[in-house]
């Protein structure tokens, strides 16, 4: 069975649509934010939303698929690690590799994130990866939050909106943010 198989009530031209849309929004975020290799972005994503329907009320894995390799290959692409937020089921944990629990010291949690406890995004994320691990808490140089996930609690201290050219995907809005140093100082400081 394909990856775009049996994909209940959702039309092929609509998931088609919605990886291209994950994509652009992906590679506008890392264009927008200037997120260099190594960088960490944070997505979350309700694929119930962006089918049109209350978030966490129908999972659609074909659609949290080619959504999770639309986003995988654009960050892989420039040498992001990707973060994905798994659902409040499992305490928002993350999905990321590995390597990026090694590199940014981040503590394991142990679950394997499922379309009914995750969501169909980060199962994908999941399964797709070389070697996945959970964790719970990350702070990422900027994140995409499709369809009101609620990803601002795995973003740096200080977050600035990055409006994107087009702000859904599917039927679900999207938001992004991308995080900058605070400013510190006193009257006398000076800042770019």
């Amino acid at each position: 069975m394909s990856v775009l198989g049996d994909i209940m009530d959702i039309r092929m031209s609509f998931v088609k649509e919605c990886a291209n849309q994950t994509k652009a929004a992906v590679g506008e975020v890392i264009e927008r934010a200037r997120l260099e290799p190594g960088c960490l972005l944070v997505i979350g994503c309700s694929t119930s939303e962006v089918a049109g329907n209350n978030i966490g009320s129908r999972a659609y894995p074909p659609l949290g698929q080619v959504m999770a390799e639309a986003a995988r290959a654009a960050c892989a692409s420039r040498g992001i690690y990707l973060a994905a937020q798994c659902c409040e089921h499992l305490n928002r944990a993350l999905v990321v590799e590995s390597e990026a629990v090694r590199k940014f010291g981040l503590e394991r949690v142990t679950a394997v994130p499922t379309p009914q406890a995750g969501g169909s995004f980060a199962a994908a994320v999941y399964h797709m990866m070389r070697e996945a691990a959970l964790v719970e808490a990350i702070r990422a140089d900027a994140g995409i939050d499709i369809g009101d996930t609620l990803i601002g609690m795995h973003l740096k201290r200080v977050a600035v909106p990055v409006r994107l050219e087009a702000g859904v995907v599917g039927h679900a809005r999207v938001i992004a943010a991308m995080t900058r140093p605070p400013y510190t100082g006193g009257p006398r400081a000076a800042y770019e």
